[in-house]
């Protein structure tokens, strides 16, 4: 299968800015964020390994990457109980980093996105900016990193991690989370990187809701001033990862449906969305329509599903299914695109969305723009 870029709308593309003053004090701009998912399954990234295509280099205008994996160790007893491979991560990161800085915009038309009332339009550069990680944590087979344009990193504040452990005896990082908290001038962002439980017997989607709850009742950031502690205290939510949920279906129909290309019979059979539906994970919580290929599992180094090649023995049956997901939270955020992206590095394929979202900006008041501008008033006049 060939990779094809991320297909934005035509209202995503667009870089300038406007403002919107609810006062004197503050305006409201938009950033366009690029968050991908990708599960490894162990494999040590190759030394020449091209990330352009998965971040997509040359199409996305983002002005911030948020890109989570998870297995980026196999989850063997040893790594389990070494929660870091600092050797891994800085390899990923360095991947990252070749990729982002060698991008090229060819586009330079001004375009236009609206989210609420605000917009923001500029000409594309020819040559882009440089980005820089603002920060990046592993926990175990979960790795999270952030990077944004080198301009706005002296608007990012605060930035802080906070890790659960939901795998082995409901503490051990095998599985769980590592959530990833910063501001961007006067708005809060909180991302949640997350492998949840596996298993694809009836009622195993239990396991997951409850890591899911475990999740957002134990994730805790450092008190600072007036910040938020709790994920959903932020004002932007995103959560990603390997969320593991299944497709309830009998193995045979769901490999026939899949053949067809049948997603929304499949998808009215999904774990996740049941779930949602009945209230029990996720409540209030929100996923762009899927139209995309499940994502799980797939043979190695090939396009064919785990068990669909009747010459190659299954050691475990595993059917297809949307384990990799992104789903958001709260007001502010404008998803424009969700995809996956065709590699076969793993048994997964990974997952990206484009988001706009909404910040908040400080702007000086009349007054005090005045007194910028021609100084303090003589008093002696």
């Amino acid at each position: 299968m060939v990779s094809q870029p991320i297909k934005a709308s035509p209202q995503s593309s667009n870089r300038a800015y406007s403002s919107s003053k609810k006062d004197s004090s503050i305006a409201q701009e938009t950033f366009e964020l690029f968050v991908g998912s990708w599960n490894i399954g162990g494999v040590s990234p190759p030394d020449n390994l091209n990330l352009d295509d998965f971040l997509d280099t040359k199409n996305s205008t983002a002005d911030i990457y948020v890109i989570g994996f998870q297995e980026i160790v196999p989850l063997n007893p040893a790594n389990i109980l070494a929660p870091e491979n600092s050797n891994l991560s800085k390899k990923w990161n360095s991947l990252i980093q070749t990729a982002l800085n060698k991008r090229i915009v060819t586009e330079d038309r001004p375009q236009k996105v609206e989210i609420g009332e605000t917009q923001r339009i500029y000409p594309l550069k020819k040559d882009s900016s440089d980005f820089k990680c603002v920060i990046s944590k592993q926990m175990v087979g979960i790795f999270i990193t952030v990077w944004a344009r080198t301009e706005l990193h002296g608007y990012i504040s605060h930035p802080s991690v906070s890790c659960v452990g939901c795998g082995i005896l409901g503490r051990l990082g095998n599985k769980g989370s590592v959530s990833i908290r910063f501001c961007l001038y006067e708005t809060s962002f909180c991302f949640v990187c997350s492998h949840l439980a596996s298993g694809g017997k009836e009622g195993d989607e239990r396991y997951r809701n409850a890591d899911a709850g475990h999740i957002l009742s134990r994730t805790q950031f450092l008190t600072e001033r007036h910040l938020p502690r709790k994920i959903l205290d932020h004002d932007r939510v995103i959560w990603l990862g390997d969320l593991n949920y299944r497709i309830s279906l009998p193995e045979d129909t769901t490999r026939s449906l899949v053949i067809k290309n049948e997603w929304s019979i499949l998808l009215q059979n999904d774990q996740l969305k049941a779930e949602l539906k009945k209230g029990r994970v996720f409540e209030g919580w929100h996923e762009k329509e899927i139209t995309f290929a499940p994502t799980y599992k797939y043979d190695e180094n090939s396009d064919n599903y785990y068990g669909s090649n009747q010459n190659i023995k299954a050691k475990k049956m595993r059917d297809p299914a949307w384990c990799d997901r992104i789903i958001w939270f709260g007001e502010g955020l404008k998803q424009i695109n969700y995809d996956r992206f065709e590699s076969k590095l793993s048994d997964h394929r990974p997952v990206r969305a484009i988001f706009v979202a909404c910040i908040k900006v400080s702007r000086p008041s009349r007054e005090t723009q005045s007194i910028l501008l021609n100084g303090f008033p003589d008093s002696s006049i």
